[in-house]
């Protein structure tokens, strides 16, 4: 085993990190020591990062510009701009069913189960499209017409729910009934969407 001597580079070490356990004075003021040299450091260190990143300085205050209304009387005379909406939203008003929305709903279902063996899904979407919104057209592309297993309408259309610009219209097929949503538009009455229960 080593001799341990007072010279040499270990020593100094152990009075280093020994002269705080020498007694609670020592060890209060290595504490403080290291407190705030860790606060220096986190203080410095993001200021730092900070300007490197923005890489530019901040325009002068007289530069900017404020873009909030001017109000005669308000201090500053500006008010500062609200997120909050100030007219209140619009509930949907019922009305009685409309005669055009439930012939389009009755067109549309009567194209939806037109799907003689050999027509292809581009045909049957050119059958839908005068009855169809332009959004909901797309989707429809999607429909395996081997999963339609209703070949006729047996049924009239039956308003279950009607506003002034949209009405949900029950119609009845040899095979399921069909929930067929209908909304009024700029070309009139289309349907936006359907669903279909045995």
């Amino acid at each position: 085993m080593p001799i341990r001597t007072n010279r040499g580079r270990a020593a100094v070490y152990r009075r280093l990190w020994g002269w705080p356990l020498r007694s609670s004075k020592h060890l209060i003021a290595a504490l403080v020591v290291f407190a705030v040299v860790v606060t220096a450091v986190g203080i410095a260190i993001p200021k730092l990062l900070g300007r490197q990143s923005t890489g530019a300085a901040a325009p002068a205050p007289e530069e900017t510009t404020s873009s909030a209304p001017q109000v005669p009387g308000a201090p500053g005379g500006t008010v500062a701009p609200t997120t909050r909406l100030t007219a209140p939203l619009k509930t949907p008003t019922s009305a009685p069913p409309n005669h055009d929305g439930l012939n389009i709903a009755k067109a549309w279902a009567a194209a939806w189960v037109n799907h003689p063996q050999g027509m292809t899904i581009d045909q049957w979407l050119q059958n839908l499209k005068p009855y169809t919104t332009e959004e909901f057209l797309p989707q429809m592309a999607t429909v395996d017409l081997a999963n339609i297993a209703a070949t006729k309408v047996t049924g009239e259309p039956v308003a279950k729910t009607s506003f002034t610009s949209s009405m949900d219209v029950e119609i009845a097929t040899d095979k399921e009934k069909l929930t067929i949503s209908v909304v009024r538009g700029e070309a009139g009455w289309r349907v936006a969407s359907y669903d279909k229960a045995g």
